[in-house]
C-alpha cells in the first residue's frame, strides 16, 4: 500500500483507482462545496504539476513542449490514471465557471463548450485505458461511468436530448450496479450521484415529448427548493415557458361574481401558478421549506402587481376617477390590480399565521430550549405578528372596488375579531409572566368577548372561516388560564405578607437604625455591611456665647489733669538735665 496525500492508493496485480471516491473529495475540499470552481480548478492544476514531477512525466521543458502520452505499458502506477482523471476535472471545472460568467457575457458559451468538449476527451482516454487487462473490473465500471457522465453534460448543453438521455441512463445504470454490489458506506457515493442525473433524464425526457416527466420536475422543484447546477436554470426557463403557452389560452379570470379580462402576460403566468405554488406550501414538509415557498409566491405576486400599476400609469386620470360613470363599479384593470392586491395580502397573513403556529409550538416546549441554550421564544414574538395580520386586514376591507361589498366587509370583520382574541391572549400571557394578574385577567375577558362575537356572527360564513384557528379551543384554553391566574394571584399574594422583612431591608437603614425591627439581611455576612452611617452626618450644636459691656457707658473714670499739665512742664531743661544726671 502506498499513502499519497490523504488518499489511499492500492498496489497490486491490477491497477485500481476509485474514481468517484477521489472526485467527490476533491470537489468538496477544495472550491465545491461553496460552488467556487476556479479554486477546485487551480486545485487539479496543482495537483497535476505535483504528479508530473513525482512521476517524472513532465511535458517537455520550460523552453519547448515534449508530448507524452500515458500507454498501457506504463499503467502499473495507478497515478498515470489519475493524471488523466485531473486533466479531465481541469476542463470540466473550467467549463463550469465559464458557465457561471456566461451569464453575462453570452459569448463565454462557445468556450464553454470547447472545454466541455475537452473534459469529454480525456474521459474516453481514461476509459480507453481502462479497459486493459491491467485495470480491475471496478474501475472499468466507473470509468464508463464517468464518461457516460460527461458525455451526457456536453449533449446536455447542445440540447441534444436524445443522446444526453441514453448517455445519463447509462451512468444512471452503472452506478445502480455498483451500489447494489458493494457496502452500504461505499454505496452512499454511488447513491447521490444518481440523485443528481436523474432530473436530468427527466428533462430530457420532457423535452423529447414525454409530458409527465414535467409534473415530476414541478413536485421535485416545490418541494426541496429546486435543482441545483446545470439543470437550475433550464429548469426555471422551462416552468416558465410552459405557464406561457398555458397562459396563451387564458384570457380572463372570475373572483366574486365579476369577470375580469387579463391582458398581461406576467400576471396570466402568476395565475396559473398559483394553485400550483399554494399545493406546494400545504404539501412543505418542513417550516423553513413553507417559508421559502411563501417568499417565492409573495415575490411573483409583487411583480405581477408591478406589471398592473405600469399598465395603469398611462392612464392617470381614470385610475383618480375610477369609478365608471354607467355602472358606478371600478374599471377592471383596477378591480384586477384590488384581486392581486389581496393575493398578497392573503398569502401574507396565511404566511404570519404559519409562523405564529411554530412559535405557538416552541412556547410549549420552552423548558427543552432553555436546556439547549437556544433563544427561548417569548409572548411578545407573536404579539407582533398579530399585529402584522391587524394591518393586513385593515387594508384589505380598503381595496377599491370592494368597500360595499358587505359579505366582505363582514368576512374580514370576523376574521379581524378572531386574531383580536388571539393578540389579547398573549398579551395577557405576557402580562402573567411579570406578575400583572389584574390587567392580565381583564385581557382574558376580553378574549372572551371577541370569542362570543365571533360565534354569534359566524352563522352564514363558516367555511371561509375554517382556515382559521379555532376560536372554541381558544375559549377551552381562556377558561383554564383563567383559574391558573387567580390561584397564582393568591399564593403571590400569601408569599408577599410573608415575606416582608425583606422589603423592609431595602429601605437603605443601617443596623443601628432598625434594632427595633427583625428582618432578614443577607448583607451582614457580606463584606459590605450596613452597619452604621460613616461619615456621620452634620448635627447642630450652640455656638460659644457672645458678651456685651453695657456698664462701659455708665462709668466714671478718675481726672488726669495734674499729670498731664506736669508732663507738660518738662521741656527741654529737664532733657538736659536729664542727660546729665540731674534729676529732681
Amino acid at each position: 500500500e502506498r499513502r499519497t496525500g490523504n488518499r489511499l492508493y492500492c498496489q497490486s496485480a491490477l491497477t485500481q483507482i476509485a474514481v468517484l471516491q477521489i472526485v467527490k473529495e476533491s470537489q468538496q475540499q477544495h472550491g465545491l462545496r461553496h460552488g467556487d470552481f476556479q479554486r477546485y480548478r487551480g486545485y487539479c492544476s496543482r495537483r497535476l504539476r505535483r504528479l508530473r514531477k513525482t512521476l517524472n512525466f513532465k511535458m517537455g521543458n520550460r523552453h519547448k513542449f515534449t508530448g507524452k502520452k500515458v500507454t498501457e505499458e506504463i499503467l502499473s502506477d495507478n497515478r498515470y490514471l489519475l493524471l488523466i482523471l485531473m486533466d479531465a476535472e481541469r476542463a470540466w471545472s473550467y467549463a463550469m465557471q465559464l458557465k457561471q460568467e456566461a451569464n453575462t457575457e453570452p459569448r463565454k458559451r462557445f468556450h464553454l463548450l470547447s472545454r466541455l468538449r475537452k473534459a469529454v476527451k480525456h474521459a474516453e482516454e481514461l476509459e480507453r485505458l481502462c479497459e486493459s487487462n491491467r485495470v480491475d473490473a471496478k474501475t472499468k465500471l466507473e470509468a464508463q461511468a464517468y464518461m457516460a457522465y460527461l458525455t451526457g453534460m456536453l449533449r446536455f448543453e447542445h440540447q441534444e436530448w436524445k443522446a444526453a438521455m441514453e448517455a445519463f441512463n447509462k451512468c444512471k445504470t452503472i452506478y445502480e450496479k455498483l451500489a447494489n454490489a458493494f457496502t452500504e458506506e461505499q454505496a452512499v457515493l454511488y447513491n447521490q450521484r444518481v440523485e443528481e442525473i436523474s432530473p436530468n433524464i427527466r428533462y430530457c425526457a420532457y423535452n423529447i415529448g414525454d409530458q409527465s416527466a414535467m409534473n415530476e420536475l414541478m413536485q421535485m422543484r416545490l418541494r426541496s427548493g429546486g435543482t441545483e447546477g446545470l439543470l437550475a436554470e433550464k429548469l426555471e426557463a422551462l416552468i416558465t415557458q410552459t405557464r406561457a403557452k398555458q397562459a396563451a389560452t387564458m384570457s380572463e379570470v372570475e373572483w366574486r361574481g365579476r369577470t375580469v379580462p387579463v391582458k398581461i402576460d406576467k400576471v396570466r403566468i402568476f395565475l396559473l401558478g398559483l394553485a400550483d405554488n399554494e399545493a406546494a406550501i400545504v404539501q412543505a414538509e418542513n417550516e423553513e421549506t413553507k417559508e421559502r415557498l411563501f417568499e417565492s409566491l409573495l415575490s411573483e405576486c409583487r411583480d405581477a402587481i408591478q406589471a398592473v400599476r405600469e399598465d395603469l400609469k398611462p392612464d392617470q386620470k381614470q385610475r383618480e376617477h375610477s369609478l365608471e360613470n354607467d355602472s358606478g363599479k371600478v374599471s377592471n384593470i383596477q378591480y384586477l390590480h384590488s384581486y392581486l392586491t389581496y393575493i398578497k395580502l392573503s398569502t401574507a397573513i396565511k404566511r404570519n399565521e404559519s409562523m405564529a403556529k411554530s412559535l405557538q409550538k416552541a412556547l410549549l416546549q420552552q423548558q427543552r430550549s432553555e436546556e439547549d441554550g437556544k433563544r427561548t421564544p417569548r409572548p411578545q414574538d407573536l404579539i407582533r405578528l398579530y399585529d402584522i395580520i391587524l394591518q393586513n386586514l385593515v387594508e384589505l376591507t380598503q381595496l377599491p372596488g370592494l368597500e360595499e361589498d358587505k359579505n366582505f366587509q363582514k368576512e374580514i370583520g370576523l376574521k379581524t375579531l378572531v386574531y383580536k382574541a388571539y393578540r389579547c391572549f398573549f398579551i395577557a400571557q405576557s402580562y402573567v409572566l411579570v406578575k400583572k394578574w389584574s390587567e392580565a385577567l381583564v385581557l382574558y375577558e376580553r378574549v372572551l368577548k371577541y370569542a362570543c362575537e365571533v360565534q354569534s356572527g359566524a352563522g352564514a360564513y363558516t367555511n371561509s372561516l375554517k382556515e382559521l384557528p379555532d376560536v372554541q379551543d381558544l375559549i377551552t384554553q381562556v377558561n383554564a388560564e383563567k383559574y391558573s391566574l387567580q390561584a397564582a394571584a393568591i399564593l403571590d399574594a400569601n408569599d408577599t405578607h410573608e415575606t416582608e422583612s425583606p422589603s423592609q431591608v431595602k429601605d437603605g437603614k443601617p443596623l443601628s437604625e432598625r434594632f427595633e425591627t427583625f428582618c432578614l439581611d443577607p448583607s451582614l455576612v457580606s463584606k459590605q455591611v450596613n452597619l452604621v452611617h460613616f461619615p456621620p452626618g452634620f448635627q447642630p450644636i450652640p455656638c460659644k456665647p457672645l458678651f456685651f459691656d453695657l456698664a462701659l457707658n455708665h462709668v466714671a473714670f478718675p481726672p488726669l489733669e495734674d499729670k498731664v499739665e506736669q508732663k507738660a512742664k518738662s521741656g527741654l531743661t529737664g532733657y538736659i538735665k536729664g542727660i546729665f544726671g540731674f534729676k529732681s
